[in-house]
């Protein structure tokens, strides 16, 4: 039997596969530790892409606004100076919701540690004699507690032979954000000349494809590719659209019910309404300690507040903005996030949803038999 050109490299494939395969197999604790030394090599160009593509999602409108604005105006200088006014102005926009996110907040929260701090000896004194009491109701019922006691010198004590320890801890920790700033500004470089020149980028990238793959895998590589672009760019849109709704029901509902840190609490919701499903519970979380440490009886309000809040958002808000952006039910967006949380932690449950969006729609496609070029039309 003579074999052809074509089932030759088939074979060479498939054996060198498995043979990388086993290899791998057998020595995972090595692939990982290169695979790891890889990310760390690849990670600036990796978070400036992802930056790139948030940007690029508010950069569109940005340009499409600046041409509609000056629509009248003749001259080649209006699209010469359109990329990059228009980046800036993303970027700066970016930076500064951030900005004012953080100024928003850590005023209140510092605030509320040093309250914290202050109200601690009051609370270890009340602490002291509720427990006093506990234990002479339950002398009477000849059980005896240990003795509460709280010695101050002690844990200056502890604090002392701990310095070492936290010196060295801030140390690893100042090099380690010396390193993350360094990658960030990078990033944020490499983001910038990518935005800058995506279009050339594109041209490149399908003419290199063009190289290496058949015209029909080539299209449908490029109909998979404006899937994925289509699907995560409606998740983002939807789920800042659902960020900004949720976070201002929370303020309107904090000031009717007049509780504190109302702008600072409807910020950290709405923001941390970024993460799917489970990001509100964690902006509720820290709003109730908040409230605790100044009125107690309304932190419980403000509980019970997010969670009507929640139920509404979640069968009436996200389901509309999200869930329709995305087009995937509503049991499968729980089940992304739940995976995505426990393999990747936040970033995990970021790209769930539109993760597992893009794969649903292949999966549909496959079993009904349409093509995926239909699918994005």
């Amino acid at each position: 039997m003579e074999l052809s050109k074509k089932t030759v490299k088939r074979i060479l494939l498939i054996i060198t596969f498995t043979v990388l395969l086993i290899w791998g197999l057998y020595n995972h604790k090595l692939l990982l530790k290169y695979l790891g030394d890889l990310y760390s090599l690849i990670s600036p160009f990796v978070i400036g892409l992802c930056i790139a593509y948030i940007v690029n999602v508010l950069l569109r409108p940005v340009e499409k606004m600046w041409m509609k604005l000056l629509s009248r105006c003749k001259g080649q200088w209006v699209q010469k100076l359109k990329r990059p006014i228009c980046l800036l102005l993303s970027i700066l926009l970016v930076i500064g919701i951030i900005l004012a996110v953080v100024l928003i907040i850590m005023p209140e929260l510092s605030a509320s540690v040093s309250s914290l701090v202050s109200m601690v000896p009051s609370y270890v004194t009340e602490i002291e004699s509720w427990w006093d009491s506990l234990a002479a109701f339950l002398n009477r019922y000849s059980i005896q507690l240990p003795e509460f006691s709280f010695n101050a010198d002690k844990l200056m004590q502890i604090l002392k032979d701990g310095g070492t320890a936290v010196f060295n801890t801030t140390i690893s920790a100042t090099a380690s954000i010396v390193t993350a700033v360094i990658n960030f500004v990078l990033a944020l470089a490499f983001s910038i000349y990518v935005l800058a020149q995506k279009e050339t980028l594109k041209r490149q990238s399908k003419k290199v494809l063009a190289r290496v793959m058949k015209p029909e895998k080539m299209q449908k590589f490029l109909d998979l590719l404006d899937l994925v672009n289509r699907t995560f760019t409606n998740f983002i849109t939807g789920q800042l659209t659902e960020a900004v709704i949720i976070g201002i029901l929370c303020f309107i509902g904090m000031a009717i019910f007049r509780m504190p840190y109302a702008p600072a609490i409807s910020v950290l919701v709405g923001f941390t309404a970024l993460i799917p499903v489970f990001g509100a519970f964690i902006g509720t979380a820290i709003g109730a300690f908040l409230i605790l440490l100044v009125k107690p009886i309304q932190a419980l309000w403000f509980i019970i507040f997010i969670i009507v809040l929640q139920q509404f958002e979640g069968n009436l808000i996200y389901p509309k903005v999200v869930g329709k952006s995305v087009g995937l039910p509503g049991i499968w967006v729980l089940v992304a996030v739940t995976i995505g949380g426990n393999a990747m932690g936040v970033i995990g449950m970021l790209i769930s949803v539109p993760l597992c969006s893009v794969l649903y729609v292949l999966a549909r496609n496959a079993v009904n038999g349409i093509p995926l070029s239909k699918s994005n039309q």
